[in-house]
Order: C-alpha cells, then sequence, then structure tokens
C-alpha cells in the first residue's frame, strides 16, 4: 500500500505500533520466543541443542552403552540412535513447560482484572489456544519417536540373541574338539629279516606243525648207496 493513501493519523498510529512490535529483549525471553517456529530438536540431525549441557548428553550416552554392551556397528548404532531418542523425548516435558511459560506471559496482562477463581481458568483457556498447535505437533513427533524406539529396541535384542547364539555354538563345538580323543595312529611290526617284506600283523604260526620225516629202511639203503 502507498504511504500517500495513508492519513497522518494513521501513519503515527502504525509507527506507534511498531514501537510495540520489537520482540523480547532478554535473553531468556528470547530463548521462550523461539519456539514459535517450533525448533524443538525433536527432528533433523542435531540431537543435542546448544542449550543443553554436554556432558550430561555423554553421561546418557555411556549409560546405555554400559547397559546393553554393544558388540560390532550394528549393534552399536543401534544402542546410539536408543540414547538419541530417549535424550530428545525427555526432552519435551521442558518444551510443554516453556510454551505455557511463554504463552502466559504474552496474556497475563489481560486478566489483570479479572477475579482470581476465574482469572486462572481464562489463562489456562488462552494458553491452550495459543499453544494448541505447537502441542499437537510436538505430540506427533513423540509418537514417532516412541514408535522408532519400541522398532530399534527390538532389533538390536534379536541381533543380540542372535550373536550369543552363534557365541555359545561356538563355544560348545570348541569344548567337544578338545575334549576328543587323538586318532589312532598304525603301527607297524618289525620287517622280515628273511624276505624284506613288511607285516601289518606277525606271519602266523601253524599250531601243529608237521612233524619231522623218519627214514624208513629203504630210505636209508637207497641214502647209503
Amino acid at each position: 500500500m502507498n504511504n500517500k493513501n495513508i492519513s497522518n493519523a494513521q501513519l503515527a498510529a502504525n509507527r506507534a505500533n511498531a514501537k510495540h512490535s520489537t520482540g523480547p529483549l532478554s535473553a531468556a525471553a528470547r530463548m521462550l520466543v523461539s519456539f514459535n517456529a517450533v525448533k524443538t530438536g525433536l527432528t533433523g540431525c542435531t540431537v543435542l541443542l546448544p542449550q543443553e549441557d554436554g556432558n550430561l548428553y555423554r553421561a546418557h550416552v555411556a549409560a546405555y552403552e554400559k547397559e546393553f554392551q554393544p558388540v560390532g556397528i550394528q549393534e552399536r548404532e543401534l544402542v546410539q540412535s536408543l540414547a538419541d531418542i530417549r535424550w530428545r523425548l525427555n526432552r519435551i516435558p521442558g518444551l510443554e513447560a516453556a510454551l505455557d511459560t511463554h504463552a502466559r506471559s504474552l496474556i497475563i496482562d489481560r486478566f489483570e482484572n479479572t477475579p482470581a477463581p476465574a482469572r486462572e481458568f481464562f489463562i489456562m483457556v488462552e494458553v491452550f489456544s495459543t499453544n494448541e498447535k505447537k502441542l499437537h505437533n510436538i505430540h506427533l513427533h513423540e509418537a514417532r519417536l516412541a514408535r522408532r524406539r519400541e522398532k530399534e529396541l527390538a532389533e538390536l535384542r534379536a541381533l543380540q540373541l542372535e550373536r550369543k547364539a552363534k557365541e555359545a555354538a561356538a563355544k560348545e563345538e570348541a569344548s567337544k574338539s578338545a575334549a576328543a580323543p587323538p586318532p589312532q595312529t598304525q603301527v607297524k611290526t618289525a620287517t622280515s629279516a628273511q624276505n624284506g617284506f613288511e607285516f601289518t600283523n606277525p606271519p602266523a604260526v601253524p599250531e601243529n606243525p608237521p612233524a619231522p620225516a623218519v627214514e624208513t629202511p629203504e630210505v636209508a639203503i637207497k641214502t647209503a648207496a
């Protein structure tokens, strides 16, 4: 709209209104106003927000690793993801409280002259009306995160059960191999001095060796001749 079509009174009113629209000045108020865009950290790659304690986050992740004791890349990634999801979920109550405080700070002056019993009720209605869309958005993210957490927790447990079953089977197989007797080796018998052949078993000895030949008189006479 062209300012030439605005009366001097309207222009002065617009300028006066602009002075009241500069936004919050304190750091705490600006942080609360930042929730107007629902910058909650419940989505995206950034898990740790600038105002959050990095040491607490690292201790939180370490507690998950201690409990689940992951082995291998897949298990470690799932444990990290589970820790991040819980970190995001734990943030939601603080977000709800911040939204409530921010909305109250904007409307509290409207009910300054309202009697006490009704004032809190009117404030609650206005706060809910102001935050309804944002709270709905937060609760959608909360439900999505909870479903993802259950899915990844089931996947992690299945991986660990499979790994432990394989480890137990390998341990049992190793135990069986260690307890088995060594393979028997074939013992060779002494080499026959007569013909140079090797026998697996010694030559059999006849049970009844033939009696020595007895010379008859006829044989003796032939021999003497």
